[in-house]
């Protein structure tokens, strides 16, 4: 764990305020009653699985421009996949043939695919083109916290020290190995917590003195409220690894794909119950500079294997959250450090690149492809890049506002980068212009959209979804915890449910919306400005 000036914590960031248009505000969520109502969200909340693609990923002979096939032809026919084996998912775009469970997905709407992503002024190192991935800077700015670390810190004040709580029982966020990314990484520690057996018997030796009251001494005390908090999320991720059952028998056999037996546990530990809101995994071997394709047969090799392993994970992964209840709680992302060049290489390889394709599954994606084909030149030399489509870190403001329903301030605490090429819709239907829904479908569980639009001014539309007829009451309230407003009391039948909320005769500021439905309760934030 990398801490950076842990005593810089000492004034808790709950006794800062911050400003809104001239409105001096005290931070949403201090209050103990603004802190009751959002542990009822965190209970429900949604989740995020992020997929590392450790290496640097060929984005080229992972999703296929088959629209300009003819100018990937030229630039690279020692390893070029041939058309007719491509799997087609438009006729612009294909998948490598290994990568059959991830065209099923996409066929059932379950699949969407981000074109070109990068950012300016790329970086080749994979430790350092990792680094600015995973803190969402510039590419010429050095980054102490992980975008997702920040986002965390944001919304847990005081961790570890004042976690876990009967609210907030479980890890914020998990990695799925031995080590925790740096993505986890907060202002001055870890967010996350890394597990390699949920079943196993954690013991962190704290000590029992007492510390000096020094500089030394405060830094030692903070690490065994750390080793203090570690031991006690050990309990909660015991309970939910007994709880949880597998249902899926599309894994395949332990110790086969690696990142299969990643996802096998972060399903595990959702079926039982654990509310972590974010799980990291990763699959390595990317760095194909040579040998990425067999010599008598291009569709199998290092490469393929890899995409096979990658596209039988996450489908097995998908089957199992269907088959538990989970699928519209949960959203995926692949990532790599880079793609790789337009043109091969005489080793029978691709050598580090730019832009590539990010993929996201779930039910609640945006399903199909932002973007268009990579444009490649009709004569590509070896220092040929993909030109840069859309921004990562607007892929990750999006995740982050669209799926978590980070507020503004949110997003620029955990994305410091300058994003230069914004997405042009959201990743998630619940963020998307197009509102959200059922499609027609009878709702299989309960769920609660963020509303659009957000910030708002005067008003927005606030939707959610019912499995059943049951009552409802939906109410609004201030940054103090007081209600201003009963949007729904009393029953409703199954369905798609849309409220509109009109906050003209309010001053500006961050709300709550709080939806109880049955025993189901969410609630979300919302942002006025006037």
């Amino acid at each position: 764990m990398n801490r950076r000036e842990f005593i810089t914590r000492a004034v808790p960031a709950t006794t800062l305020p911050f400003l809104l248009n001239g409105f001096a505000l005290q931070a949403y969520g201090r209050s103990p009653i603004i802190q009751a109502l959002t542990s009822a969200a965190f209970s429900t909340n949604r989740i995020l699985v992020l997929v590392q693609l450790v290496g640097g990923n060929d984005g080229l002979n992972t999703v296929i421009p088959l629209d300009r096939y003819s100018s990937l032809s030229a630039a690279r026919s020692n390893i070029l996949i041939p058309s007719n084996k491509v799997l087609g998912l438009t006729a612009a775009t294909g998948l490598h043939p290994a990568m059959t469970g991830l065209q099923s997905l996409y066929n059932n709407g379950q699949l969407l695919i981000v074109q070109s992503v990068s950012y300016p002024n790329p970086n080749f190192s994979h430790f350092r083109a990792t680094d600015i991935w995973l803190t969402a800077t510039d590419a010429n700015v050095i980054g102490n916290t992980g975008w997702l670390g920040a986002y965390l810190d944001q919304d847990f004040p005081g961790y570890p020290g004042a976690y876990p709580t009967t609210a907030v029982p479980d890890p914020l966020a998990l990695q799925i190995g031995s080590v925790v990314t740096p993505g986890l990484q907060g202002p001055a520690v870890s967010m996350g917590l890394a597990v390699t057996n949920p079943n196993a018997t954690y013991f962190l030796p704290g000590g029992s003195d007492t510390p000096p009251a020094t500089p030394a001494g405060h830094e030692i005390t903070f690490i065994r409220q750390v080793a203090q908090a570690t031991q006690a999320y050990t309990g909660s991720i015991k309970t939910a690894a007994s709880k949880g059952k597998n249902l899926s028998t599309l894994y395949p056999a332990a110790g086969q794909n690696s990142l299969a037996d990643q996802l096998k546990i972060v399903a595990q530990l959702i079926a039982g119950g654990l509310q972590t809101r974010i799980y990291v995994v990763n699959i390595g071997g990317f760095d194909t500079h040579s040998v990425q394709v067999t010599a008598t047969d291009t569709t199998l090799g290092a490469h393929a294997t890899l995409l096979g392993k990658l596209s039988g994970a996450i489908t097995a992964f998908e089957d199992d959250l269907h088959l538990i209840g989970a699928q519209d709680r949960v959203l995926g992302m692949t990532f790599s450090e880079f793609g790789r060049r337009i043109v091969s290489n005489a080793s029978g390889g691709t050598d580090h690149g730019t832009a590539e394709p990010v993929i996201m599954f779930g039910s609640k994606v945006n399903a199909g492809i932002i973007g268009t084909s990579p444009v490649l030149p009709a004569a590509p030399t070896v220092n040929d890049n993909i030109p840069l489509q859309f921004d990562f870190r607007s892929v990750y403001a999006s995740v982050l506002r669209d799926w978590f329903g980070a507020s503004p301030t949110e997003l620029q605490v955990a994305i410091t980068g300058t994003i230069t090429n914004p997405l042009t819709s959201s990743v998630v239907t619940s963020g998307s212009v197009a509102g959200v829904g059922s499609g027609g479908n009878q709702p299989k569980e309960y769920s609660l959209e963020q509303n659009y639009p957000n910030p708002f001014n005067p008003s927005t539309i606030i939707r959610y979804e019912l499995p059943a007829g049951v009552n409802v009451l939906l109410d609004v309230y201030n940054s103090l915890g007081e209600r201003v407003a009963t949007l729904v009391d009393g029953p409703q039948g199954a369905g798609t449910h849309e409220v509109n909320f009109n906050g003209g005769s309010l001053s500006s500021g961050m709300y709550l919306y709080r939806l109880k439905a049955g025993s189901y309760q969410e609630t979300k934030r919302m942002l006025l400005i006037r």
